[in-house]
């Protein structure tokens, strides 16, 4: 099933929808992404979805398990301080890039998204939570290094799926404190108060894993995914409307 000319890429499409599925713990570690019901949604072939679940997979979020088809990825407990202390490895980096060397544009983007994460506080959870990720990946992408941006986006989501694995409940009043911090230590130049701020947000965010699985109740997926697959759709088009502008 070939997309027409000019219309969304499904694969992209059904990449992103899943993606934030999974980062708003929408679809929790463990559930199952049958290729047949996702491919119904949004009207794709198997193959379409398939390749979906394979950049998913290449970043760690999905496994793709023989003979038993996808599911979201379920990183274990010995993994998860791994991951973290590599993410905070990364993310220091990330740091040192850009204390006082944000444009004012960026430092107004930056603040706007902020503003996003503070309007979604106790009001839309799944949303809070996606947009704190999303936070230090638009950090990452700002350095204008790629490959640290790609990194930071895989290692920053993969920490989403520990913590709904293992977390506390998602507080969002934290992230937008520290993330309101982290911008003004950024923007001053103040290196070293930029490294000990993300250190200590990295670190609060970590602590607040718990040694235990959290069971989730069993939902359909394609009443998970319902909306998620005109949000999707729609960023899509929009991008390919600004690139044809």
């Amino acid at each position: 099933m070939a997309d027409k000319p000019g219309a969304p890429d499904r694969g992209a499409v059904i990449y992103k929808a899943l993606w934030h599925a999974i980062i708003e713990q929408a679809l929790q570690p463990g559930a199952k992404l049958p290729e047949d019901a996702i491919g119904e949604k949004f009207g794709a072939s198997r193959t379409i979805v398939r390749a979906a679940l394979a950049r998913l997979a290449a970043e760690g979020l999905v496994e793709l398990r023989r003979n038993r088809g996808a599911a979201v990825a379920t990183p274990s407990w010995n993994e998860a301080r791994d991951i973290f202390d590599v993410r905070i490895g990364l993310e220091r980096l990330v740091v040192a890039r850009l204390a006082g060397r944000l444009t004012r544009e960026q430092i107004k983007q930056l603040k706007q998204h902020v503003d996003a994460e503070e309007e979604a506080r106790g009001s839309n959870v799944p949303l809070s939570i996606r947009l704190a990720t999303d936070f230090h990946i638009k950090l990452a992408g700002m350095t204008g290094n790629p490959v640290l941006e790609r990194y930071v986006s895989e290692v920053a989501s993969r920490c989403g799926l520990i913590l709904a694995r293992f977390s506390r409940p998602h507080s969002s009043d934290c992230a937008v404190s520290e993330h309101r911090a982290l911008i003004a230590a950024l923007s001053s130049n103040d290196v070293p108060a930029a490294m000990t701020l993300m250190d200590h947000h990295l670190d609060a965010v970590a602590d607040r894993a718990m040694i235990f699985e959290q069971p989730q109740p069993e939902r359909d997926i394609q009443d998970i995914l319902e909306p998620y697959v005109k949000d999707a759709a729609q960023v899509k088009g929009k991008k390919a409307s600004s690139r044809r502008t």
